[in-house]
């Protein structure tokens, strides 16, 4: 049965209520390791990315090299995550691989899904990836879909199965048969579910997919670290990825540099603005000596002007809740702006000087609306990418 004929038959379509479960399950089960098998066009991938929760690896096997590498650069990281790293680390890797075949990179995954997988598996094969998955992943956690033979009968037009490369599909007692069998051999428990209501009086056929959560008997969530450094020495890595996050020192100490600066640009022009109309106090610091201005000016945290300076304390940058969600300390702030050249404190080492620079001003504000039509058109253009609702 073409697939846009069964999407036309679910609302949502039954491939999105397929990952929206397994989305709903990693918010709730919090794993840190997520392994996809069969993950061809990636889009249950490109999902998860955006609801980490505590995952800081995503995995994904296909033995379809070519849907690998014409699928693999969705997965890259948007200019948002450039802009605003998240505080947890990310990696994803794809790899060409047989998932009959045993591959020690797989091993101790957290969670393992195998969506609507298996019944592209020869029979013949099916013993062989239950001892695979199950014996030598030996995952905390796996997911497991695949058709449901009989609700075949309520789908209009279907001769046969549901898929030209399909070699089987089992009815719900065959599918629960060999996961209890697979349970009973391996160490695991079992609970069926699944996805894809039939309508009205129909519903004794189950579900349109059904599904398996494997848990294992013994051993808790994180138990082991599984190979993610190690080399691949079956599998054939098509992609790697690190996403830039706020656990790498360099990219969190840009990060607080650029929020620092940022919060200490958007008081200076609080201030500037503040004194259009009064060129009295202009000249204010000017009229006092330059120790008495900063004297006053610092004992109630104002910014003030000197010279051809603006001069912002940085207790007062200090004060934003962002700046102090990306550092320890008020020592540690100061202490990392101090080496850092975009930056310039008075010689006390209390104030960023930040020049007044009107003429510039202009130009950085002609920039923030380049700027802004960029961000525009990045936000098309991932609206575009993420747009895995007409993906079939």
């Amino acid at each position: 049965m073409p697939l846009s004929r069964m999407n036309g038959f679910f609302s949502p379509p039954l491939h999105l209520q397929r990952h929206e479960f397994v989305i709903e399950f990693v918010k709730k089960s919090r794993p840190r390791t997520v392994l996809d098998l069969g993950c061809s066009g990636c889009s249950l991938l490109r999902k998860l990315r955006f609801h980490r929760h505590s995952v800081q690896l995503l995995a994904g096997v296909d033995i379809d090299c070519a849907a690998i590498r014409q699928n693999m650069k969705a997965l890259d990281p948007l200019m948002a995550e450039y802009l605003q790293p998240s505080s947890r680390p990310l990696t994803i890797k794809l790899y060409e691989g047989s998932i009959t075949e045993a591959e020690p990179c797989t091993k101790g995954f957290d969670l393992i899904t195998c969506i609507e997988v298996m019944e592209h598996l020869q029979l013949w094969e099916v013993e062989r990836f239950s001892e695979v998955l199950f014996e030598y992943m030996e995952p905390h956690t796996v997911i497991i879909t695949m058709p449901n033979a009989e609700f075949n009968s309520l789908l209009p037009g279907l001769t046969g199965f549901r898929h030209k490369d399909h070699k089987y599909e089992w009815t719900r007692a065959q599918f629960q048969a060999w996961a209890e069998g697979v349970c009973r051999k391996y160490g695991y428990s079992v609970e069926f579910t699944g996805v894809g209501e039939a309508p009205g009086e129909t519903r004794n056929v189950g579900f349109c997919s059904q599904i398996g959560i494997f848990q294992r008997e013994f051993g808790d969530l994180h138990r082991q670290r599984n190979n993610t450094e190690q080399e691949p020495t079956v599998y054939k890595l098509l992609y790697r990825v690190v996403y830039p996050s706020l656990s790498d020192n360099n990219i969190l100490q840009k990060t607080l540099v650029s929020e620092v600066l940022y919060k200490a640009e958007q008081l200076k022009k609080e201030w500037l603005e503040g004194q259009e109309g009064e060129p009295c106090d202009l000249t204010f610091c000017e009229q006092l000596l330059p120790s008495e201005a900063v004297r006053q000016a610092m004992e109630v945290e104002e910014v003030y002007m000197q010279g051809s300076w603006v001069c912002v304390p940085l207790l007062r940058v200090w004060a934003s809740s962002t700046v102090q969600a990306l550092c320890s300390s008020f020592q540690q702030l100061r202490a990392i702006l101090l080496v850092d050249i975009q930056v310039q404190l008075d010689a006390d080492r209390d104030v960023i000087m930040l020049p007044v620079a009107y003429e510039e001003e202009e130009d950085v504000e002609q920039m923030d609306e380049g700027e802004k039509v960029e961000c525009m058109s990045r936000s098309v253009n991932d609206n575009v990418e993420e747009d895995w609702e007409s993906e079939l």
